[in-house]
Order: structure tokens, then sequence, then C-alpha cells
């Protein structure tokens, strides 16, 4: 059985500072992340157990917490990548990220209407939740989706290439309540090289997942 695994983080705890402190990065990746991987993990070997029990009484919650922590574990992994201590500002054609640029000012209008909407989708996820850029592979167009929890709200098929974490542990003890600046803070560490592969990546396998007839 496929099991999963807490990725090492790509720098040190205090890399993104003075955005986002050491300790908030160290427990959101060491306790918040880490606990998504074993529940993912714990919820895999019940569903096994199910299986050869023949028992399914349980099912809709063992499906529902799989869908949970499964999603938490990829949007945390993505999470880490789409940072970096010397990022922020926007994609360019000079720094090799020009395609996503293009897209980014096709799919929304301009840079400047893509961040607000990004922003604002972040901001005012109720609860609990994630503003995310995604490739749409029907219209082969990028969207935002704002995310409720790990996994609502979503566009089936929609691959996530750039995801702003709402969560109250993402930010609360160095931001307190002040959810829209710690949004307005990410910008400043966006790895826009790491979302342009993603983008790119992210193109690439919307060819085999709408298969035409």
């Amino acid at each position: 059985m496929a099991t999963y695994t807490l990725p090492e983080l790509p720098y040190d705890y205090a890399s993104l500072e003075p955005v986002i402190s050491g300790e908030i990065i160290e427990l959101h990746h060491d306790k918040h992340h880490a606990a998504y991987v074993k529940g993912a993990n714990d919820t895999l070997e019940q569903l096994a157990e199910a299986r050869d029990k023949d028992a399914w009484g349980s099912i809709n919650g063992l499906e529902k917490n799989l869908a949970f922590h499964l999603s938490g574990h990829i949007l945390h992994t993505i999470y880490w990548q789409n940072m970096t201590g010397d990022g922020g500002g926007e994609p360019l054609e000079k720094d090799g990220t020009g395609e996503l640029a293009d897209a980014i000012a096709e799919s929304f209008g301009s840079f400047a209407k893509f961040k607000a909407q990004l922003s604002k989708a972040a901001a005012t996820t109720q609860g609990s939740g994630w503003g995310v850029l995604a490739y749409e592979p029907v219209t082969a167009r990028l969207i935002v989706e704002q995310v409720y929890d790990h996994q609502g709200n979503v566009g089936q098929g929609s691959v996530p290439i750039l995801v702003f974490d709402a969560w109250e542990h993402a930010f609360y003890l160095q931001y307190r309540n002040q959810k829209v600046d710690f949004v307005e803070a990410m910008w400043r560490v966006v790895n826009w090289q790491d979302v342009a592969r993603r983008y790119t990546a992210a193109k690439e396998r919307a060819n085999n997942l709408l298969l035409a007839p």
C-alpha cells in the first residue's frame, strides 16, 4: 500500500522572515503538516481493514477523512515550494517566467487584477481554507479557487500551481487576527520560478487528463 511521507522543507525555518517567522514555519511544517500525513496513512489502513472485513458502516467518514488529510498534505507540499526568501515581485520574461506572465494577463486581464482576486479569495475564506491559482484544463486557462478546509469548492481536474494558506495556524502567532495583512505580505515570498514550472507541468498533464474520443 502506498504511504505518504512528510517532505523536507526546501529552506531553513527562518528563511522566510520577516514575512513568516521561523517559529510559525517550524510548527506549521513539523506539527500541522505532519498530522495530515499521519491522518492520510491512518485512514488508508482503516480502509484496508474495512475491505478485509467487508465492514462498510464507516465508509462515508473514512472517505471524508482521506480527502481532508490527503488534500491537506498535497496543498502544504505545494505551499512550501511556492515560497522563497528571495521571491516576490511578479513573473517576468527576463527571469524565465514570461509564459506564466502571459497566461495570467490573458486569464485575468492583468497581473494587478489577478493579484487582487487571489488576495480577496484567500483573505475572505470563511473559517479555514486556501486561496488557489489553478490551471483549468477544459479551457486551458488559469482560474482562482477559494478552497474551504482542504478540498471544497474546486473545479474537478483543475491543478493548483500557487496556494496561499489562510488557516489561522499559518499566521496567527505573528499576525493575530489580521489575515489581510498576512495575505498581502505573502506576495513578498512567492517563488515565481516554482509556479511557472507547475504551470508548464499542468498543461502537459492536461493532455492526458482530458482524452479526446
